[in-house]
């Protein structure tokens, strides 16, 4: 109830309905009404509409007050959260580099292997062409006996 008053009195309907009281209140000095009396009433009535309205404020500051205890709290545990996910990232982060060491050190032993096979089949190939040579001078020296 607080909130709507609240809400209600900072209203473009709030100022007119207002406005046409005070103008009321004024027309009964027209009509014959002592003004001291109408005064009198009038201040009262306003003097009492504002102890009403600072309450009603009051009241819909208290609870936005708590609302906003809870924003923080919400607050506080998403930043703890994010601590936590940094924490986890980092550890991530620790684990892809050493991933990235151990591919390294994988690609490095491929490649020597590679370049070890590589000699090795020069090797053999060389081996090969001279068996076929020693092969084709023994040939040779057969046909020469």
């Amino acid at each position: 109830m607080a909130v709507g008053i609240t809400k209600w009195v900072g209203t473009t309907q709030s100022i007119l309905v207002h406005t046409a009281l005070f103008i009321v209140s004024f027309l009964f000095i027209w009509a014959g009404v002592a003004a001291a009396t109408v005064l009198l009433v009038l201040t009262t009535a306003v003097s009492l509409e504002a102890v009403y309205l600072a309450i009603f404020i009051q009241m819909t500051v208290n609870r936005n007050t708590e609302s906003l205890e809870e924003v923080e709290e919400d607050i506080e545990e998403i930043q703890e959260d994010v601590k936590e996910i940094e924490s986890d990232v980092g550890e991530i982060s620790e684990d892809v580099e050493e991933l990235t060491e151990d591919i390294d050190k994988i690609q490095e032993k491929d490649e020597e292997d590679a370049a070890i096979e590589t000699t090795m089949h020069q090797a053999l190939g060389n081996i090969e062409k001279d068996v076929q040579k020693l092969l084709a001078d023994i040939d040779a020296l057969k046909r020469t006996q």
